[in-house]
């Protein structure tokens, strides 16, 4: 019996050191593109610390709506993984920040020597009160149209369209031609958000936009009403079947020849590069109409929770991370841009080569749905209000109750 017992915690001690070598991360990434560009970092990791077991956590769901509430009843119940997928803005600092959940990591910045290789106003988002909390791998950008260049030649559209009206001329004849407009997919409700806030940065301009969320743009202002004319407007143009389609299948219509146009992120971008297409080639891109000039942010970061199972492991996730081989690795594939400004510009595609370009000369505006720019109370609110409108077309209705939401949620 004594034997047995000391079997028993021989192989209880091996257990434990088996797993104090292990480093779980959580992520929403599942999708085309994300999922590979996840899978890449890992195998920068491996290369410098091959004995370190990956746990890789992710919960499907586009823009983490499913991630999102399981990481935060894992937050709360004390069971924090080593390093979390969390959206730069208000999506960490309010939720987790705030609320005492993160290790300030400033000092490793610092110790790394790498705290100036990152633009000043991407750190600013994942800081609070003079501290870093997270580090941004990417950059993504929100106010991009996607679209597929041989249904626009067919059609006879030799000019893409830069104002909502000649946007709308347009989509009135791909319609005519017997095609899809604009692809649309609102099974998860962010989207249909996520295409109001672009609108909402063409009516406003980046100057009243980002006045939002410091107080000097009211709600009441005229650019929001007219935001929720021209979404209805839209309407008209998408696929019918829009709310049983997620981001991806809405992607896919484009590159299936169903659909010209489609407004998403620039994930879209990595999306269809796994899919087989050439950025230039089979599909093109602009701006929203209206927002030339600025450039819609959305940044995906990781950070340090208090009490990670294996803390030191957690840090040599984040410098891997942070590193130019780890964010060039990344990004190429996921379909953003690299949050450091000294990356390999020869490893990105076309696409990614206009962004960056734009990303270094616009105006910066941070992205409601996907976090940075409002606090999570707002953002659902706003969400609700915005599929809701999509059913009730009553514009007046909508803009009473994104008002209220502003005043209930904003300081």
């Amino acid at each position: 019996m004594r034997k047995f017992f000391v079997l028993l915690m021989i192989l209880s001690m091996a257990f434990v050191a088996f797993s104090a070598n292990q480093l779980e991360i959580f992520s929403w990434w599942t999708g085309g593109g994300e999922e590979e560009g996840l899978l890449a970092l890992f195998d920068v990791f491996h290369k410098y610390y091959p004995d370190v077991e990956i746990i890789n956590a992710t919960v499907a769901g586009g823009a983490g709506t499913n991630a999102k509430a399981v990481l935060k009843t894992r937050m709360l119940g004390g069971n924090p993984p080593d390093s979390f997928q969390v959206h730069g803005g208000m999506e960490l600092i309010d939720t987790y920040v705030v609320t005492g959940m993160m290790e300030p990591i400033t000092d490793l910045l610092e110790e790394w020597g790498i705290i100036d290789k990152f633009p000043e106003d991407i750190l600013k988002i994942c800081s609070y009160k003079g501290e870093v909390y997270s580090i941004p791998v990417n950059v993504h950008r929100g106010n991009v149209v996607f679209y597929n260049k041989a249904i626009l030649e067919e059609v006879g559209i030799e000019k893409v369209p830069s104002t909502w009206p000649e946007f709308i001329e347009v989509l009135k004849k791909i319609k005519k031609a017997g095609y899809i407009p604009l692809a649309l997919g609102d099974k998860n409700k962010w989207t249909a958000t996520h295409l109001f806030e672009d609108i909402l940065l063409s009516t406003l301009g980046p100057y009243n936009y980002n006045g939002l969320w410091n107080g000097r743009t009211s709600f009441e202002h005229q650019g929001v009403k007219e935001a929720l004319e021209i979404f209805k407007e839209l309407m008209n143009y998408v696929n019918p079947n829009h709310a049983s389609l997620t981001w991806q299948d809405a992607t896919l219509l484009v590159f299936e020849g169903k659909a010209a146009f489609n407004v998403m992120g620039d994930w879209a971008e990595g999306y269809l590069k796994t899919l087989g297409w050439t950025p230039g080639k089979e599909f093109g891109w602009m701006v929203v109409p209206g927002t030339k000039g600025s450039f819609m942010v959305v940044t995906d970061t990781f950070g340090l929770p208090k009490n990670a199972p294996h803390r030191e492991n957690a840090i040599k996730w984040l410098k891997i991370i942070s590193s130019v081989e780890g964010q060039d690795t990344f990004n190429p594939i996921k379909g953003s841009i690299p949050a450091r400004i000294d990356a390999d510009r020869s490893l990105y595609d076309d696409y990614l080569i206009w962004s960056m370009d734009d990303f270094a000369t616009n105006a910066l505006c941070p992205s409601i749905i996907h976090g940075s720019a409002a606090p999570e109370a707002f953002v659902t609110a706003l969400n609700d209000t915005i599929n809701m409108f999509i059913t009730r077309k009553d514009v007046k209705k909508a803009l009473k109750e994104i008002i209220y939401a502003a005043e209930d949620y904003l300081e």
